[in-house]
């Protein structure tokens, strides 16, 4: 093999780069459970008395403060590496694993489009208004199109600039619509990553160590996934909410000083009674410990005090009035939203923070500033808010470089401006005046003079670069037009994990794993005696560059990356027994082991290439099509395939030519697999119009399933799906009337998961209302009360185990989504089993096989779907499953066309029926083999992997065993009644030498 040199240092390469980042994943995992042993004991030392529950929540309390506290701690002893830095690079967990909240959510321009206009109330705007509403439920096309074309349409002639021509849009009243068009446009994309870059300041307000929020702009989606989470009701809240821009007056730090010392002591004594064991800083000295008891705040934050260094003599004063360590910011907000502490205070205060510092080379300094907001007597209102501003821009002066931002206010807060800045400019010297979004203080410029005209500069710091100048100028710009663009997001779908229901889902997903692996490494030794160690070798280290690639690039393991990984087991040996199976030929005919190994992995080449592309392109059509929890699965596959090529055929080969190096070479022969398909001679072309006959009826019934109906997941279909754990078993058609009567005469589908203890209810009753969860939730409680026996409502809200919510905009872009995946890995293979095998009627047999996968599947999933004892859905899992069985279906059919084609050199039309028996049966093993690793990882998978997975597993078990079918019985036999005088096609050119003479 060429390039050995080459291969070795990347095998060795990777190798090390996956230990290496899988090494802070073990590291931290040990950190964590260390933590975690620690909080328990101190909390059942310190409350012996609480209940579990309330034992729980202390512990998980407890644990979160020692973590916030050590972010910096030095927990990686080789390199010295710190908390936070290791769990930035370990392998991260979705939220169905370890529990939590995933949203899905539109950005809402409807408010926007009225903002803009010069009269919101015109019912001519209305009305547009609620037309592209309606329309975009099923549509693709954004709104702003949606609401002009229903514009212009119901009002002709009227020119759009008649309506949005006014001061702060860019809009002129000569304008055609073109012009308006584009410039809608811009505002509100413009409006959408502002709502994206919101919410992302948002989300770190909910203590969540790996948050996750992606922005697909061109459909103004937004995708956040929030692990962990304790409270969805509040980040439901607090995500769609509005942007809440405020303008606020400052203390200084003489003014807020001593009320804070007093307050802050006051919180101390009411920590007094708790054991020195139980302090945030439990390494600290007696004598730190003490301090911290008398003032729990001061002992964590740095004051900055006001200097007299001023020209006139005048002290001055920054605008913050003190710094917080990031690590400490956790500790300090809870001690400074406790009761005791505001209820100590006697001035009209409130602390909040800034944004995270950073130095002049753009990196963290692990400080953030904090603010002592000035409030109103009797209300917690600021005197400016977002809705005052009515434009915004960053600007450069030309002459003096000078960076500044310009904000132009209306009528009402132009008064109001006026009043504030003249104000501040009655001390000496000047006050601050803090920008305020979602209670973050992202500016707090000083006011040089009263601003009465409404229009305002402020001036970015000349002590940045002019790059980092320019940047925060238009963060202060974007966060100043936030008040004045009005584009909330709103849910469109939601899940919501519990922690018992994740921790499940892991051990499921690891037992999968581990017996999966397990019983493929035995076989490969049953099956290929000594060989089967090259193809292990190979599989362990396709496993560990795959997670270890994840875990480098930060990806997120799921569920449904688990069953990729499980399959990848199957998939990853697949190129090994094409390989060995090639070489036993060569070996049967007579072949040295040198001769028959090079002619084996020669030979095998092209069809384990042609079967990994194939594959390969399903998935990444699932990654372009899918959302959510398939994406990893999609992830994984690509990676995993990308992988096993690697592993399959170069590390393969490399083990294999440094065994035969010391004279030694492995066996591929067993008792078994010298006995099974020995000298196989099967008639498949003469039985083929009793497979046409077969797959007639599959037709058929394939077409019946659309009649019959399927079940959809709720992700299809819209609706709210709740998983409920109860004490006793209880049966479905016990509780359906009741539930009926108590949701509003919806019927809910209720299917048992695991056993009957658990059940999943899915309805559609209130969707798309907003804030109606409760509402449901107490439906559900009033229509389960028969079968819930005295439980009262809040632990019934405890029992369920997750939900998920899916409003019915979301669930028809996801049915879209799926047709357009599975019609274009159809189209797609078409064409590459075209251009690879240069003969229309390959393409043909192939497609026709994998229709007939497709309908196999989709009637199992119809006619079934009340017989089995396990939920039969068409959802996201069950599209993932059909694109993995269409790209498995052609890892056989490619092995049997490719030597087809072999076997067609210099043949005549009339041998296609021998040359198409000949080709099947030779390739007979490996068709089994392929089949049979697979389907015993993807039946361990169905049986160990949990309920996330049962569907999807289900579904690949059907299209395994009707891939192999449709290989052999449908594909192939095609080739014999499609054109029948003439030949199988073209057959490979014949490689040239070409001799080269040195000059």
């Amino acid at each position: 093999m060429k390039l050995k040199g080459l291969v070795w240092f990347f095998a060795i390469a990777l190798i090390l780069i996956s230990i290496w980042e899988l090494s802070y994943t073990w590291v931290v995992r040990n950190y964590e459970g260390e933590v975690q042993q620690k909080a328990v004991k101190q909390v059942k030392a310190a409350y012996p008395n609480a209940t579990a529950d309330e034992q729980e929540q202390l512990v998980a309390s407890r644990v979160q403060h020692i973590l916030d506290s050590t972010r910096d701690k030095k927990i990686y002893p080789v390199i010295g590496t710190s908390y936070q830095k290791c769990k930035e690079n370990e392998l991260n967990l979705g939220l169905d694993l370890q529990g939590g909240m995933s949203v899905t959510m539109n950005v809402s321009l409807e408010g926007l489009i009225k903002s803009l206009s010069i009269n919101p109330n015109d019912p001519k705007l209305i009305k547009a208004i609620q037309t592209a509403t309606a329309q975009k439920v099923n549509s693709d096309v954004d709104f702003v199109t949606l609401f002009t074309d229903a514009y212009t349409q119901q009002n002709p002639g009227v020119n759009l600039a008649s309506i949005f021509a006014k001061s702060g849009n860019d809009i002129k009243a000569s304008d055609d619509n073109k012009k308006v068009i584009d410039q809608l446009h811009t505002i509100a994309n413009g409006a959408i990553n502002q709502t994206y870059k919101v919410l992302q300041k948002r989300i770190d307000k909910f203590g969540v160590a790996q948050p996750t929020i992606n922005l697909d702009a061109s459909k103004g989606v937004i995708n956040v996934e929030l692990a962990g989470i304790k409270d969805p009701k509040r980040v439901r809240a607090f995500l769609q909410s509005s942007a809440n821009l405020q303008f606020w007056e400052l203390y200084n730090i003489d003014e807020v000083g001593q009320d804070l010392s007093n307050a802050d002591k006051a919180l101390g004594a009411t920590l007094n009674s708790i054991p020195d064991s139980l302090l945030k800083k439990t390494d600290s000295t007696k004598s730190q410990a003490q301090l911290q008891q008398e003032h729990p705040i001061l002992t964590h934050i740095r004051p900055i005090q006001a200097t007299d260094q001023d020209k006139n003599g005048v002290r001055e004063y920054a605008a913050p009035f003190a710094e917080v360590a990031l690590k400490d910011t956790g500790v300090v907000t809870e001690y400074l939203n406790n009761p005791v502490f505001i209820n100590n205070l006697t001035l009209p205060v409130k602390f909040l923070f800034g944004p995270e510092e950073k130095d002049k080379q753009g990196n963290s300094t692990g400080v953030v500033t904090l603010y002592a907001i000035k409030k109103r007597p009797g209300t917690d209102k600021p005197r400016i808010e977002g809705d005052a501003i009515t434009n915004a821009l960053q600007q450069t002066d030309p002459t003096t470089n000078e960076v500044f931002v310009t904000m132009d206010m209306n009528n009402q807060g132009k008064l109001e401006w006026g009043k504030m800045t003249t104000e501040a400019c009655q001390f000496n010297p000047h006050k601050p005046i803090a920008i305020v979004l979602d209670d973050i203080v992202y500016s707090a410029p000083f006011v040089n003079e009263p601003i009465m005209d409404g229009t305002s500069r402020i001036t970015i710091s000349k002590g940045k670069g002019m790059q980092d100048a320019i940047q925060e100028a238009q963060d202060l710009s974007d966060v100043l037009k936030s008040g004045k663009l009005d584009a909330p997001a709103k849910i469109v779908a939601e899940q919501i994990v519990g922690p018992t229901l994740g921790k499940e889902a892991v051990h499921g997903g690891a037992m999968s794993f581990i017996v999966s692996f397990i019983v493929i490494f035995a076989l490969m030794l049953i099956y290929y005696n000594t060989g089967g160690w090259v193809a292990n070798i190979s599989l362990i280290l396709n496993l560990l560059f795959t997670i270890g690639v994840l875990a480098a690039l930060g990806f997120t393991l799921t569920s449904a990356g688990i069953a990729g990984l499980v399959l990848t087991i199957g998939m990853a040996v697949d190129t090994n027994v094409i390989i060995f199976e090639r070489i036993k030929e060569e070996l049967t005919k007579g072949k040295n082991y040198q001769q028959a190994v090079n002619d084996g992995y020669r030979r095998s080449l092209a069809p384990v290439i042609d079967a990994h592309v194939t594959t390969f392109l399903t998935a990444a059509i699932l990654f372009t099509f899918g959302l959510g929890p398939v994406l990893g699965f999609a992830t994984t596959q690509m990676l995993g395939i990308v992988l096993s090529l690697f592993c399959g055929i170069l590390v393969s080969r490399l083990i294999t030519d440094f065994w035969t190096n010391k004279q030694r070479h492995f066996n591929y022969f067993t008792g078994v697999s010298k006995k099974i398909f020995k000298h196989a001679s099967f008639k498949f072309i003469e039985y083929r119009k009793v497979a046409y006959g077969i797959s007639v009826v599959v037709l058929l019934l394939g077409i019946g399933s659309y009649f019959n109906g399927f079940h959809e997941g709720v992700e299809f279909k819209g609706g709210r799906s709740y998983t409920i754990e109860f004490a006793q078993p209880v049966k479905n058609d016990a509780v359906r009337d009741d539930l009926k009567d108590a949701l509003g005469g919806d019927y809910p589908v209720i299917k048992t998961v695991k056993d009957n203890r658990h059940l999943n209810i899915t309805t559609s009753y209130l969707i798309g209302q907003e804030n109606a969860d409760s509402a449901v939730q107490a439906g559900l409680y009033k229509g389960l009360s028969k079968a819930l026996n005295g439980v009262s409502y809040p632990q019934f809200v405890k029992s369920i185990q997750s939900t998920q919510t899916v409003q019915p905009t979301i669930s028809s872009d996801l049915k879209k989504g799926a047709i357009k995946a599975t019609v274009f890995a159809i189209l797609i293979i078409f064409v590459y089993i075209f251009l690879r095998f240069r003969d229309w009627r390959y393409s043909a047999g192939t497609i026709v096989a994998l229709l007939h996968d497709v309908l196999v599947t989709l009637a199992v999933f119809s006619f079934c779907k009340n017989i089995v004892p396990f939920p039969l859905e068409i959802d996201q899992h069950f599209i993932a499953a059909v694109l993995t069985v269409i790209g498995f279906s052609m890892n056989d059919t490619v092995i049997v066309f490719d030597r087809i084609r072999e076997y067609s050199k210099g043949s005549k039309a009339s041998d296609k029926p021998s040359i198409i028996n000949r080709a099947i049966n030779d390739t007979l093993s490996r068709t089994i083999m392929t089949s049979l690793t697979v389907f015993l990882t993807i039946l361990i998978l169905f049986i160990f992997g949990g309920e996330v997975t049962r569907g999807f597993a289900f579904a690949m078990l059907i299209g395994v065993i009707t891939g192999t079918y449709s290989s052999i019985f449908v594909a192939a036999p095609m080739l014999v009644d499609l054109a029948k005088d003439r030949p199988l096609g073209e057959a490979e050119p014949e490689k040239t030498a070409v001799k080269t003479v040195n000059a």
